[in-house]
């Protein structure tokens, strides 16, 4: 788990890559940009950084498995939100002002062994997020997409397979599903105050 200040300084991290990467198209030091880390950004850990404009998705990207430390997965991440997120033009300098960035710090996803007309029981809307993977399909959604779109937890399932190309259905025919935690900062409003984002879970 990350302290608030740490869950601060991840979400001033992502906007400052973004920052200095559209002004400078390059990627910038941590210590260039004026970040002391603490130790936790030396861990692996999996991370997403989401990035919202005037309410609506601007940009989604991370690492969903911790394969690399959480100070380069921001950084790659925040970069890749703003400019490499296929369903998006890459963000410019003068939109900055007007998104609101989001970094969600994951756990190691975890496949959930049950059989598959049992799955919905064993999915926790607010607390978990999920990967649906079969063949060379896969498809995530994060903890905070059920609670926000007032999914239940077959609504959730179902739209993870589709995010994964697969019919709506998959997860009751032999699809692997597995959940995990995250934590989730992001700015009140652009270059606001940050918070961390709690949803009650059902």
């Amino acid at each position: 788990m990350l302290t608030d200040i740490e869950g601060r300084t991840a979400v001033k991290l992502a906007r400052k890559t973004i920052e200095s990467f559209l002004s400078e198209e390059r990627l910038s030091e941590p210590q260039e940009l004026g970040f002391e880390l603490s130790p936790v950004f030396g861990e692996k850990r999996g991370v997403f950084v989401t990035l919202t404009e005037n309410g609506l998705l601007r940009g989604c990207i991370g690492h969903p498995f911790p394969d690399s430390i959480l100070e380069e997965a921001i950084m790659d991440s925040a970069i890749s939100a703003a400019t490499r997120d296929p369903r998006f033009p890459p963000v410019g300098e003068d939109e900055l002002d007007d998104i609101v960035v989001e970094v969600t710090v994951l756990t190691p996803p975890e496949k959930i062994n049950a059989p598959p007309k049992e799955l919905p029981n064993h999915v926790e809307i607010g607390r978990h997020g999920l990967i649906v993977k079969q063949g060379y399909c896969q498809g995530l959604l994060l903890p905070q997409v059920a609670p926000e779109n007032n999914m239940d937890s077959i609504d959730f399932l179902n739209h993870t397979c589709l995010k994964a190309g697969l019919s709506p259905d998959a997860w009751l025919k032999g699809a692997e599903v597995s959940c995990f935690e995250g934590q989730i900062f992001k700015e009140k409003e652009p270059q606001g105050e940050v918070f961390e984002e709690k949803f009650s879970c059902e």
